[in-house]
């Protein structure tokens, strides 16, 4: 066993940046549309940091970190103020970053976590905080003299950024990556934000520190940087809380630092020493007012939340899905709402409509829009008309089999299941008269598998079964060419 296991507990607290999904910045009109706009094009004087201009605050990002403080069973604040936040760097183009310091919108709250093989636990959310995102630094090296340079973009500059930070709660780096993957989940489901880290909107800076076990006290933390992917995190904390049990083993210590995640190499490097917030020289902002959130404000927001992600899984597995498939149609909003879009089209008993809608979606729908590289709001079979062609199969119209294919071209064509079934001659073919002559027409060019189920191999029946369906094109009735098939073989062998 490691000196982690059997020496230390790990400690580790996570604090998150989420840019929000507002089409303009924090505190001017400028458009946060910048992906892939030309550098320094989204700018205005205020994004810029010119002097004699004053910052407007975006009410609806303030709408936004309500819901997400709601969201996260935090407390609202009636009163809560902006302040200046005073650190050098090329990047603040006021030379501070508007952000909170001591009077945050969201404190007090949690997000439930759990790890495989353990019981699901609360972990705690310290604050939930607004802020504007710093301009990009880009850095360059001059192929001719080899002279390093930087350049700043200032399109990123002013965008809305809310803050979370959680409580020293998580023990291990699983539980750091599940904290996550269920924060950026419940951030999707109620559209504030993104939240990929891939494209930089959700970001996230962990804090480590090791204690003997038992101890109440904290050891030395150490903060992480530069992640930009769950595994990633959760390789850079593996990668941290050994080094850390290696020199507390050995009787060194922790120096309180800031270290970066180098992917190239799978480990951390010191960047800098950790600063402290009286470091940052914080005063209230004097250009905006304090934010004052009624009552009424915040029960307008809450009544906009829909239903959460851990409300949705309970609430399906309470229709007899199964945990599968639960976790896998609750997983993203938009999957579950056109899930439950066809069991309320597909109508009479719940828990059938429930299951049959959970095959579908979780086949055909979920094949399609993988083979296609497609999200399941860009399907063009609407959760109606998916009902529309499960009830088709279900009053025996057409088969299981032909199903599938009137699905794929009811994807492409637009078209309804009936009119595909009608222009494409699909209809089930139940009628024993029909039936029978393609059933003999199998035996009869079929005479190995007739001899073998004659020998009593029961499973030859299944070759001569899907002879017949072949000829249909899986329109047979199956049930009725069993009994056909079935018959004739006996009265064959007698």
């Amino acid at each position: 066993m490691t000196a982690v296991a059997t020496e230390f507990e790990t400690v580790i607290g996570l604090e998150v940046h989420v840019q929000l999904t507002t089409r303009s910045k924090m505190f001017c009109a400028c458009s946060t549309a910048y992906a892939g706009a030309a550098p320094n094009t989204h700018v205005c004087p205020v994004c810029l940091g010119l002097p004699g201009v004053l910052p407007v605050i975006n009410e609806r990002a303030i709408e936004y970190i309500v819901m997400t403080g709601l969201a996260l069973n935090c407390k609202i604040a009636p009163f809560s103020k902006f302040d200046r936040k005073n650190y050098p760097y090329p990047d603040l183009m006021k030379g501070y970053q508007i952000s909170q310091f001591d009077l945050p919108v969201c404190q007090d709250g949690w997000l439930e976590i759990q790890v495989e093989g353990e019981a699901p636990r609360r972990a705690g959310i310290t604050r939930v905080h607004m802020e504007e995102d710093t301009a990009r630094l880009l850095h360059r090296t001059d192929p001719t003299t080899g002279e390093a340079y930087s350049l700043i973009d200032v399109n990123r500059s002013g965008t809305p950024l809310m803050e979370i930070v959680g409580e020293p709660d998580l023990r291990s780096p699983a539980e750091a990556r599940d904290f996550l993957v269920r924060l950026r989940q419940v951030l999707r489901y109620i559209g504030v934000s993104d939240a990929n880290m891939e494209e930089g909107n959700f970001r996230c800076d962990a804090n480590i520190s090791l204690r003997p076990h038992g101890s109440e006290t904290f050891g030395t933390k150490v903060e992480i940087k530069n992640m930009n992917s769950f595994r990633a995190v959760h390789d850079a904390l593996v990668f941290e809380q050994r080094r850390q049990a290696g020199i507390l083993a050995a009787g060194g210590t922790i120096a309180q630092e800031t270290r970066g995640w180098v992917d190239d190499t799978a480990e951390t490097v010191s960047q800098r020493s950790k600063e402290e917030a009286n470091d940052y020289r914080y005063f209230p902002e004097p250009d905006l007012p304090p934010l004052r959130l009624s009552e009424a404000f915040v029960e307008a927001v809450r009544a906009r939340l829909p239903e959460l992600p851990a409300a949705r899984l309970e609430r399906l597995l309470g229709l007899g899905l199964s945990d599968y498939e639960a976790s896998t149609i609750a997983e993203a909003r938009e999957r579950a709402d056109y899930y439950d879009a066809v069991v309320a089209a597909l109508g009479g008993e719940q828990e059938r409509s429930a299951k049959l809608a959970a095959n579908w979606v979780l086949g055909e729908v979920l094949r399609w829009l993988n083979t296609n590289a497609r999200e399941i709001t860009e399907l063009p079979v609407t959760p109606e008309r998916l009902a529309e062609l499960i009830g088709l199969v279900e009053q025996g119209t057409v088969t299981q089999a032909v199903a599938k294919d009137v699905f794929e071209t009811m994807a492409t064509s637009g078209k309804s299941a009936p009119q595909v079934v009608e222009e494409g001659g699909l209809a089930q073919i139940s009628g024993s008269d029909e039936l029978l002559a393609i059933v003999r027409r199998a035996i009869e060019a079929n005479p190995k598998p007739v001899a073998d189920y004659q020998a009593g191999k029961e499973a030859a029946a299944k070759f001569l079964i899907g002879q017949v369906m072949r000829e249909t094109r899986g329109r047979a009735n199956p049930a009725v060419v069993q009994d056909l098939l079935k018959a004739e073989l006996d009265q064959t062998n007698v």
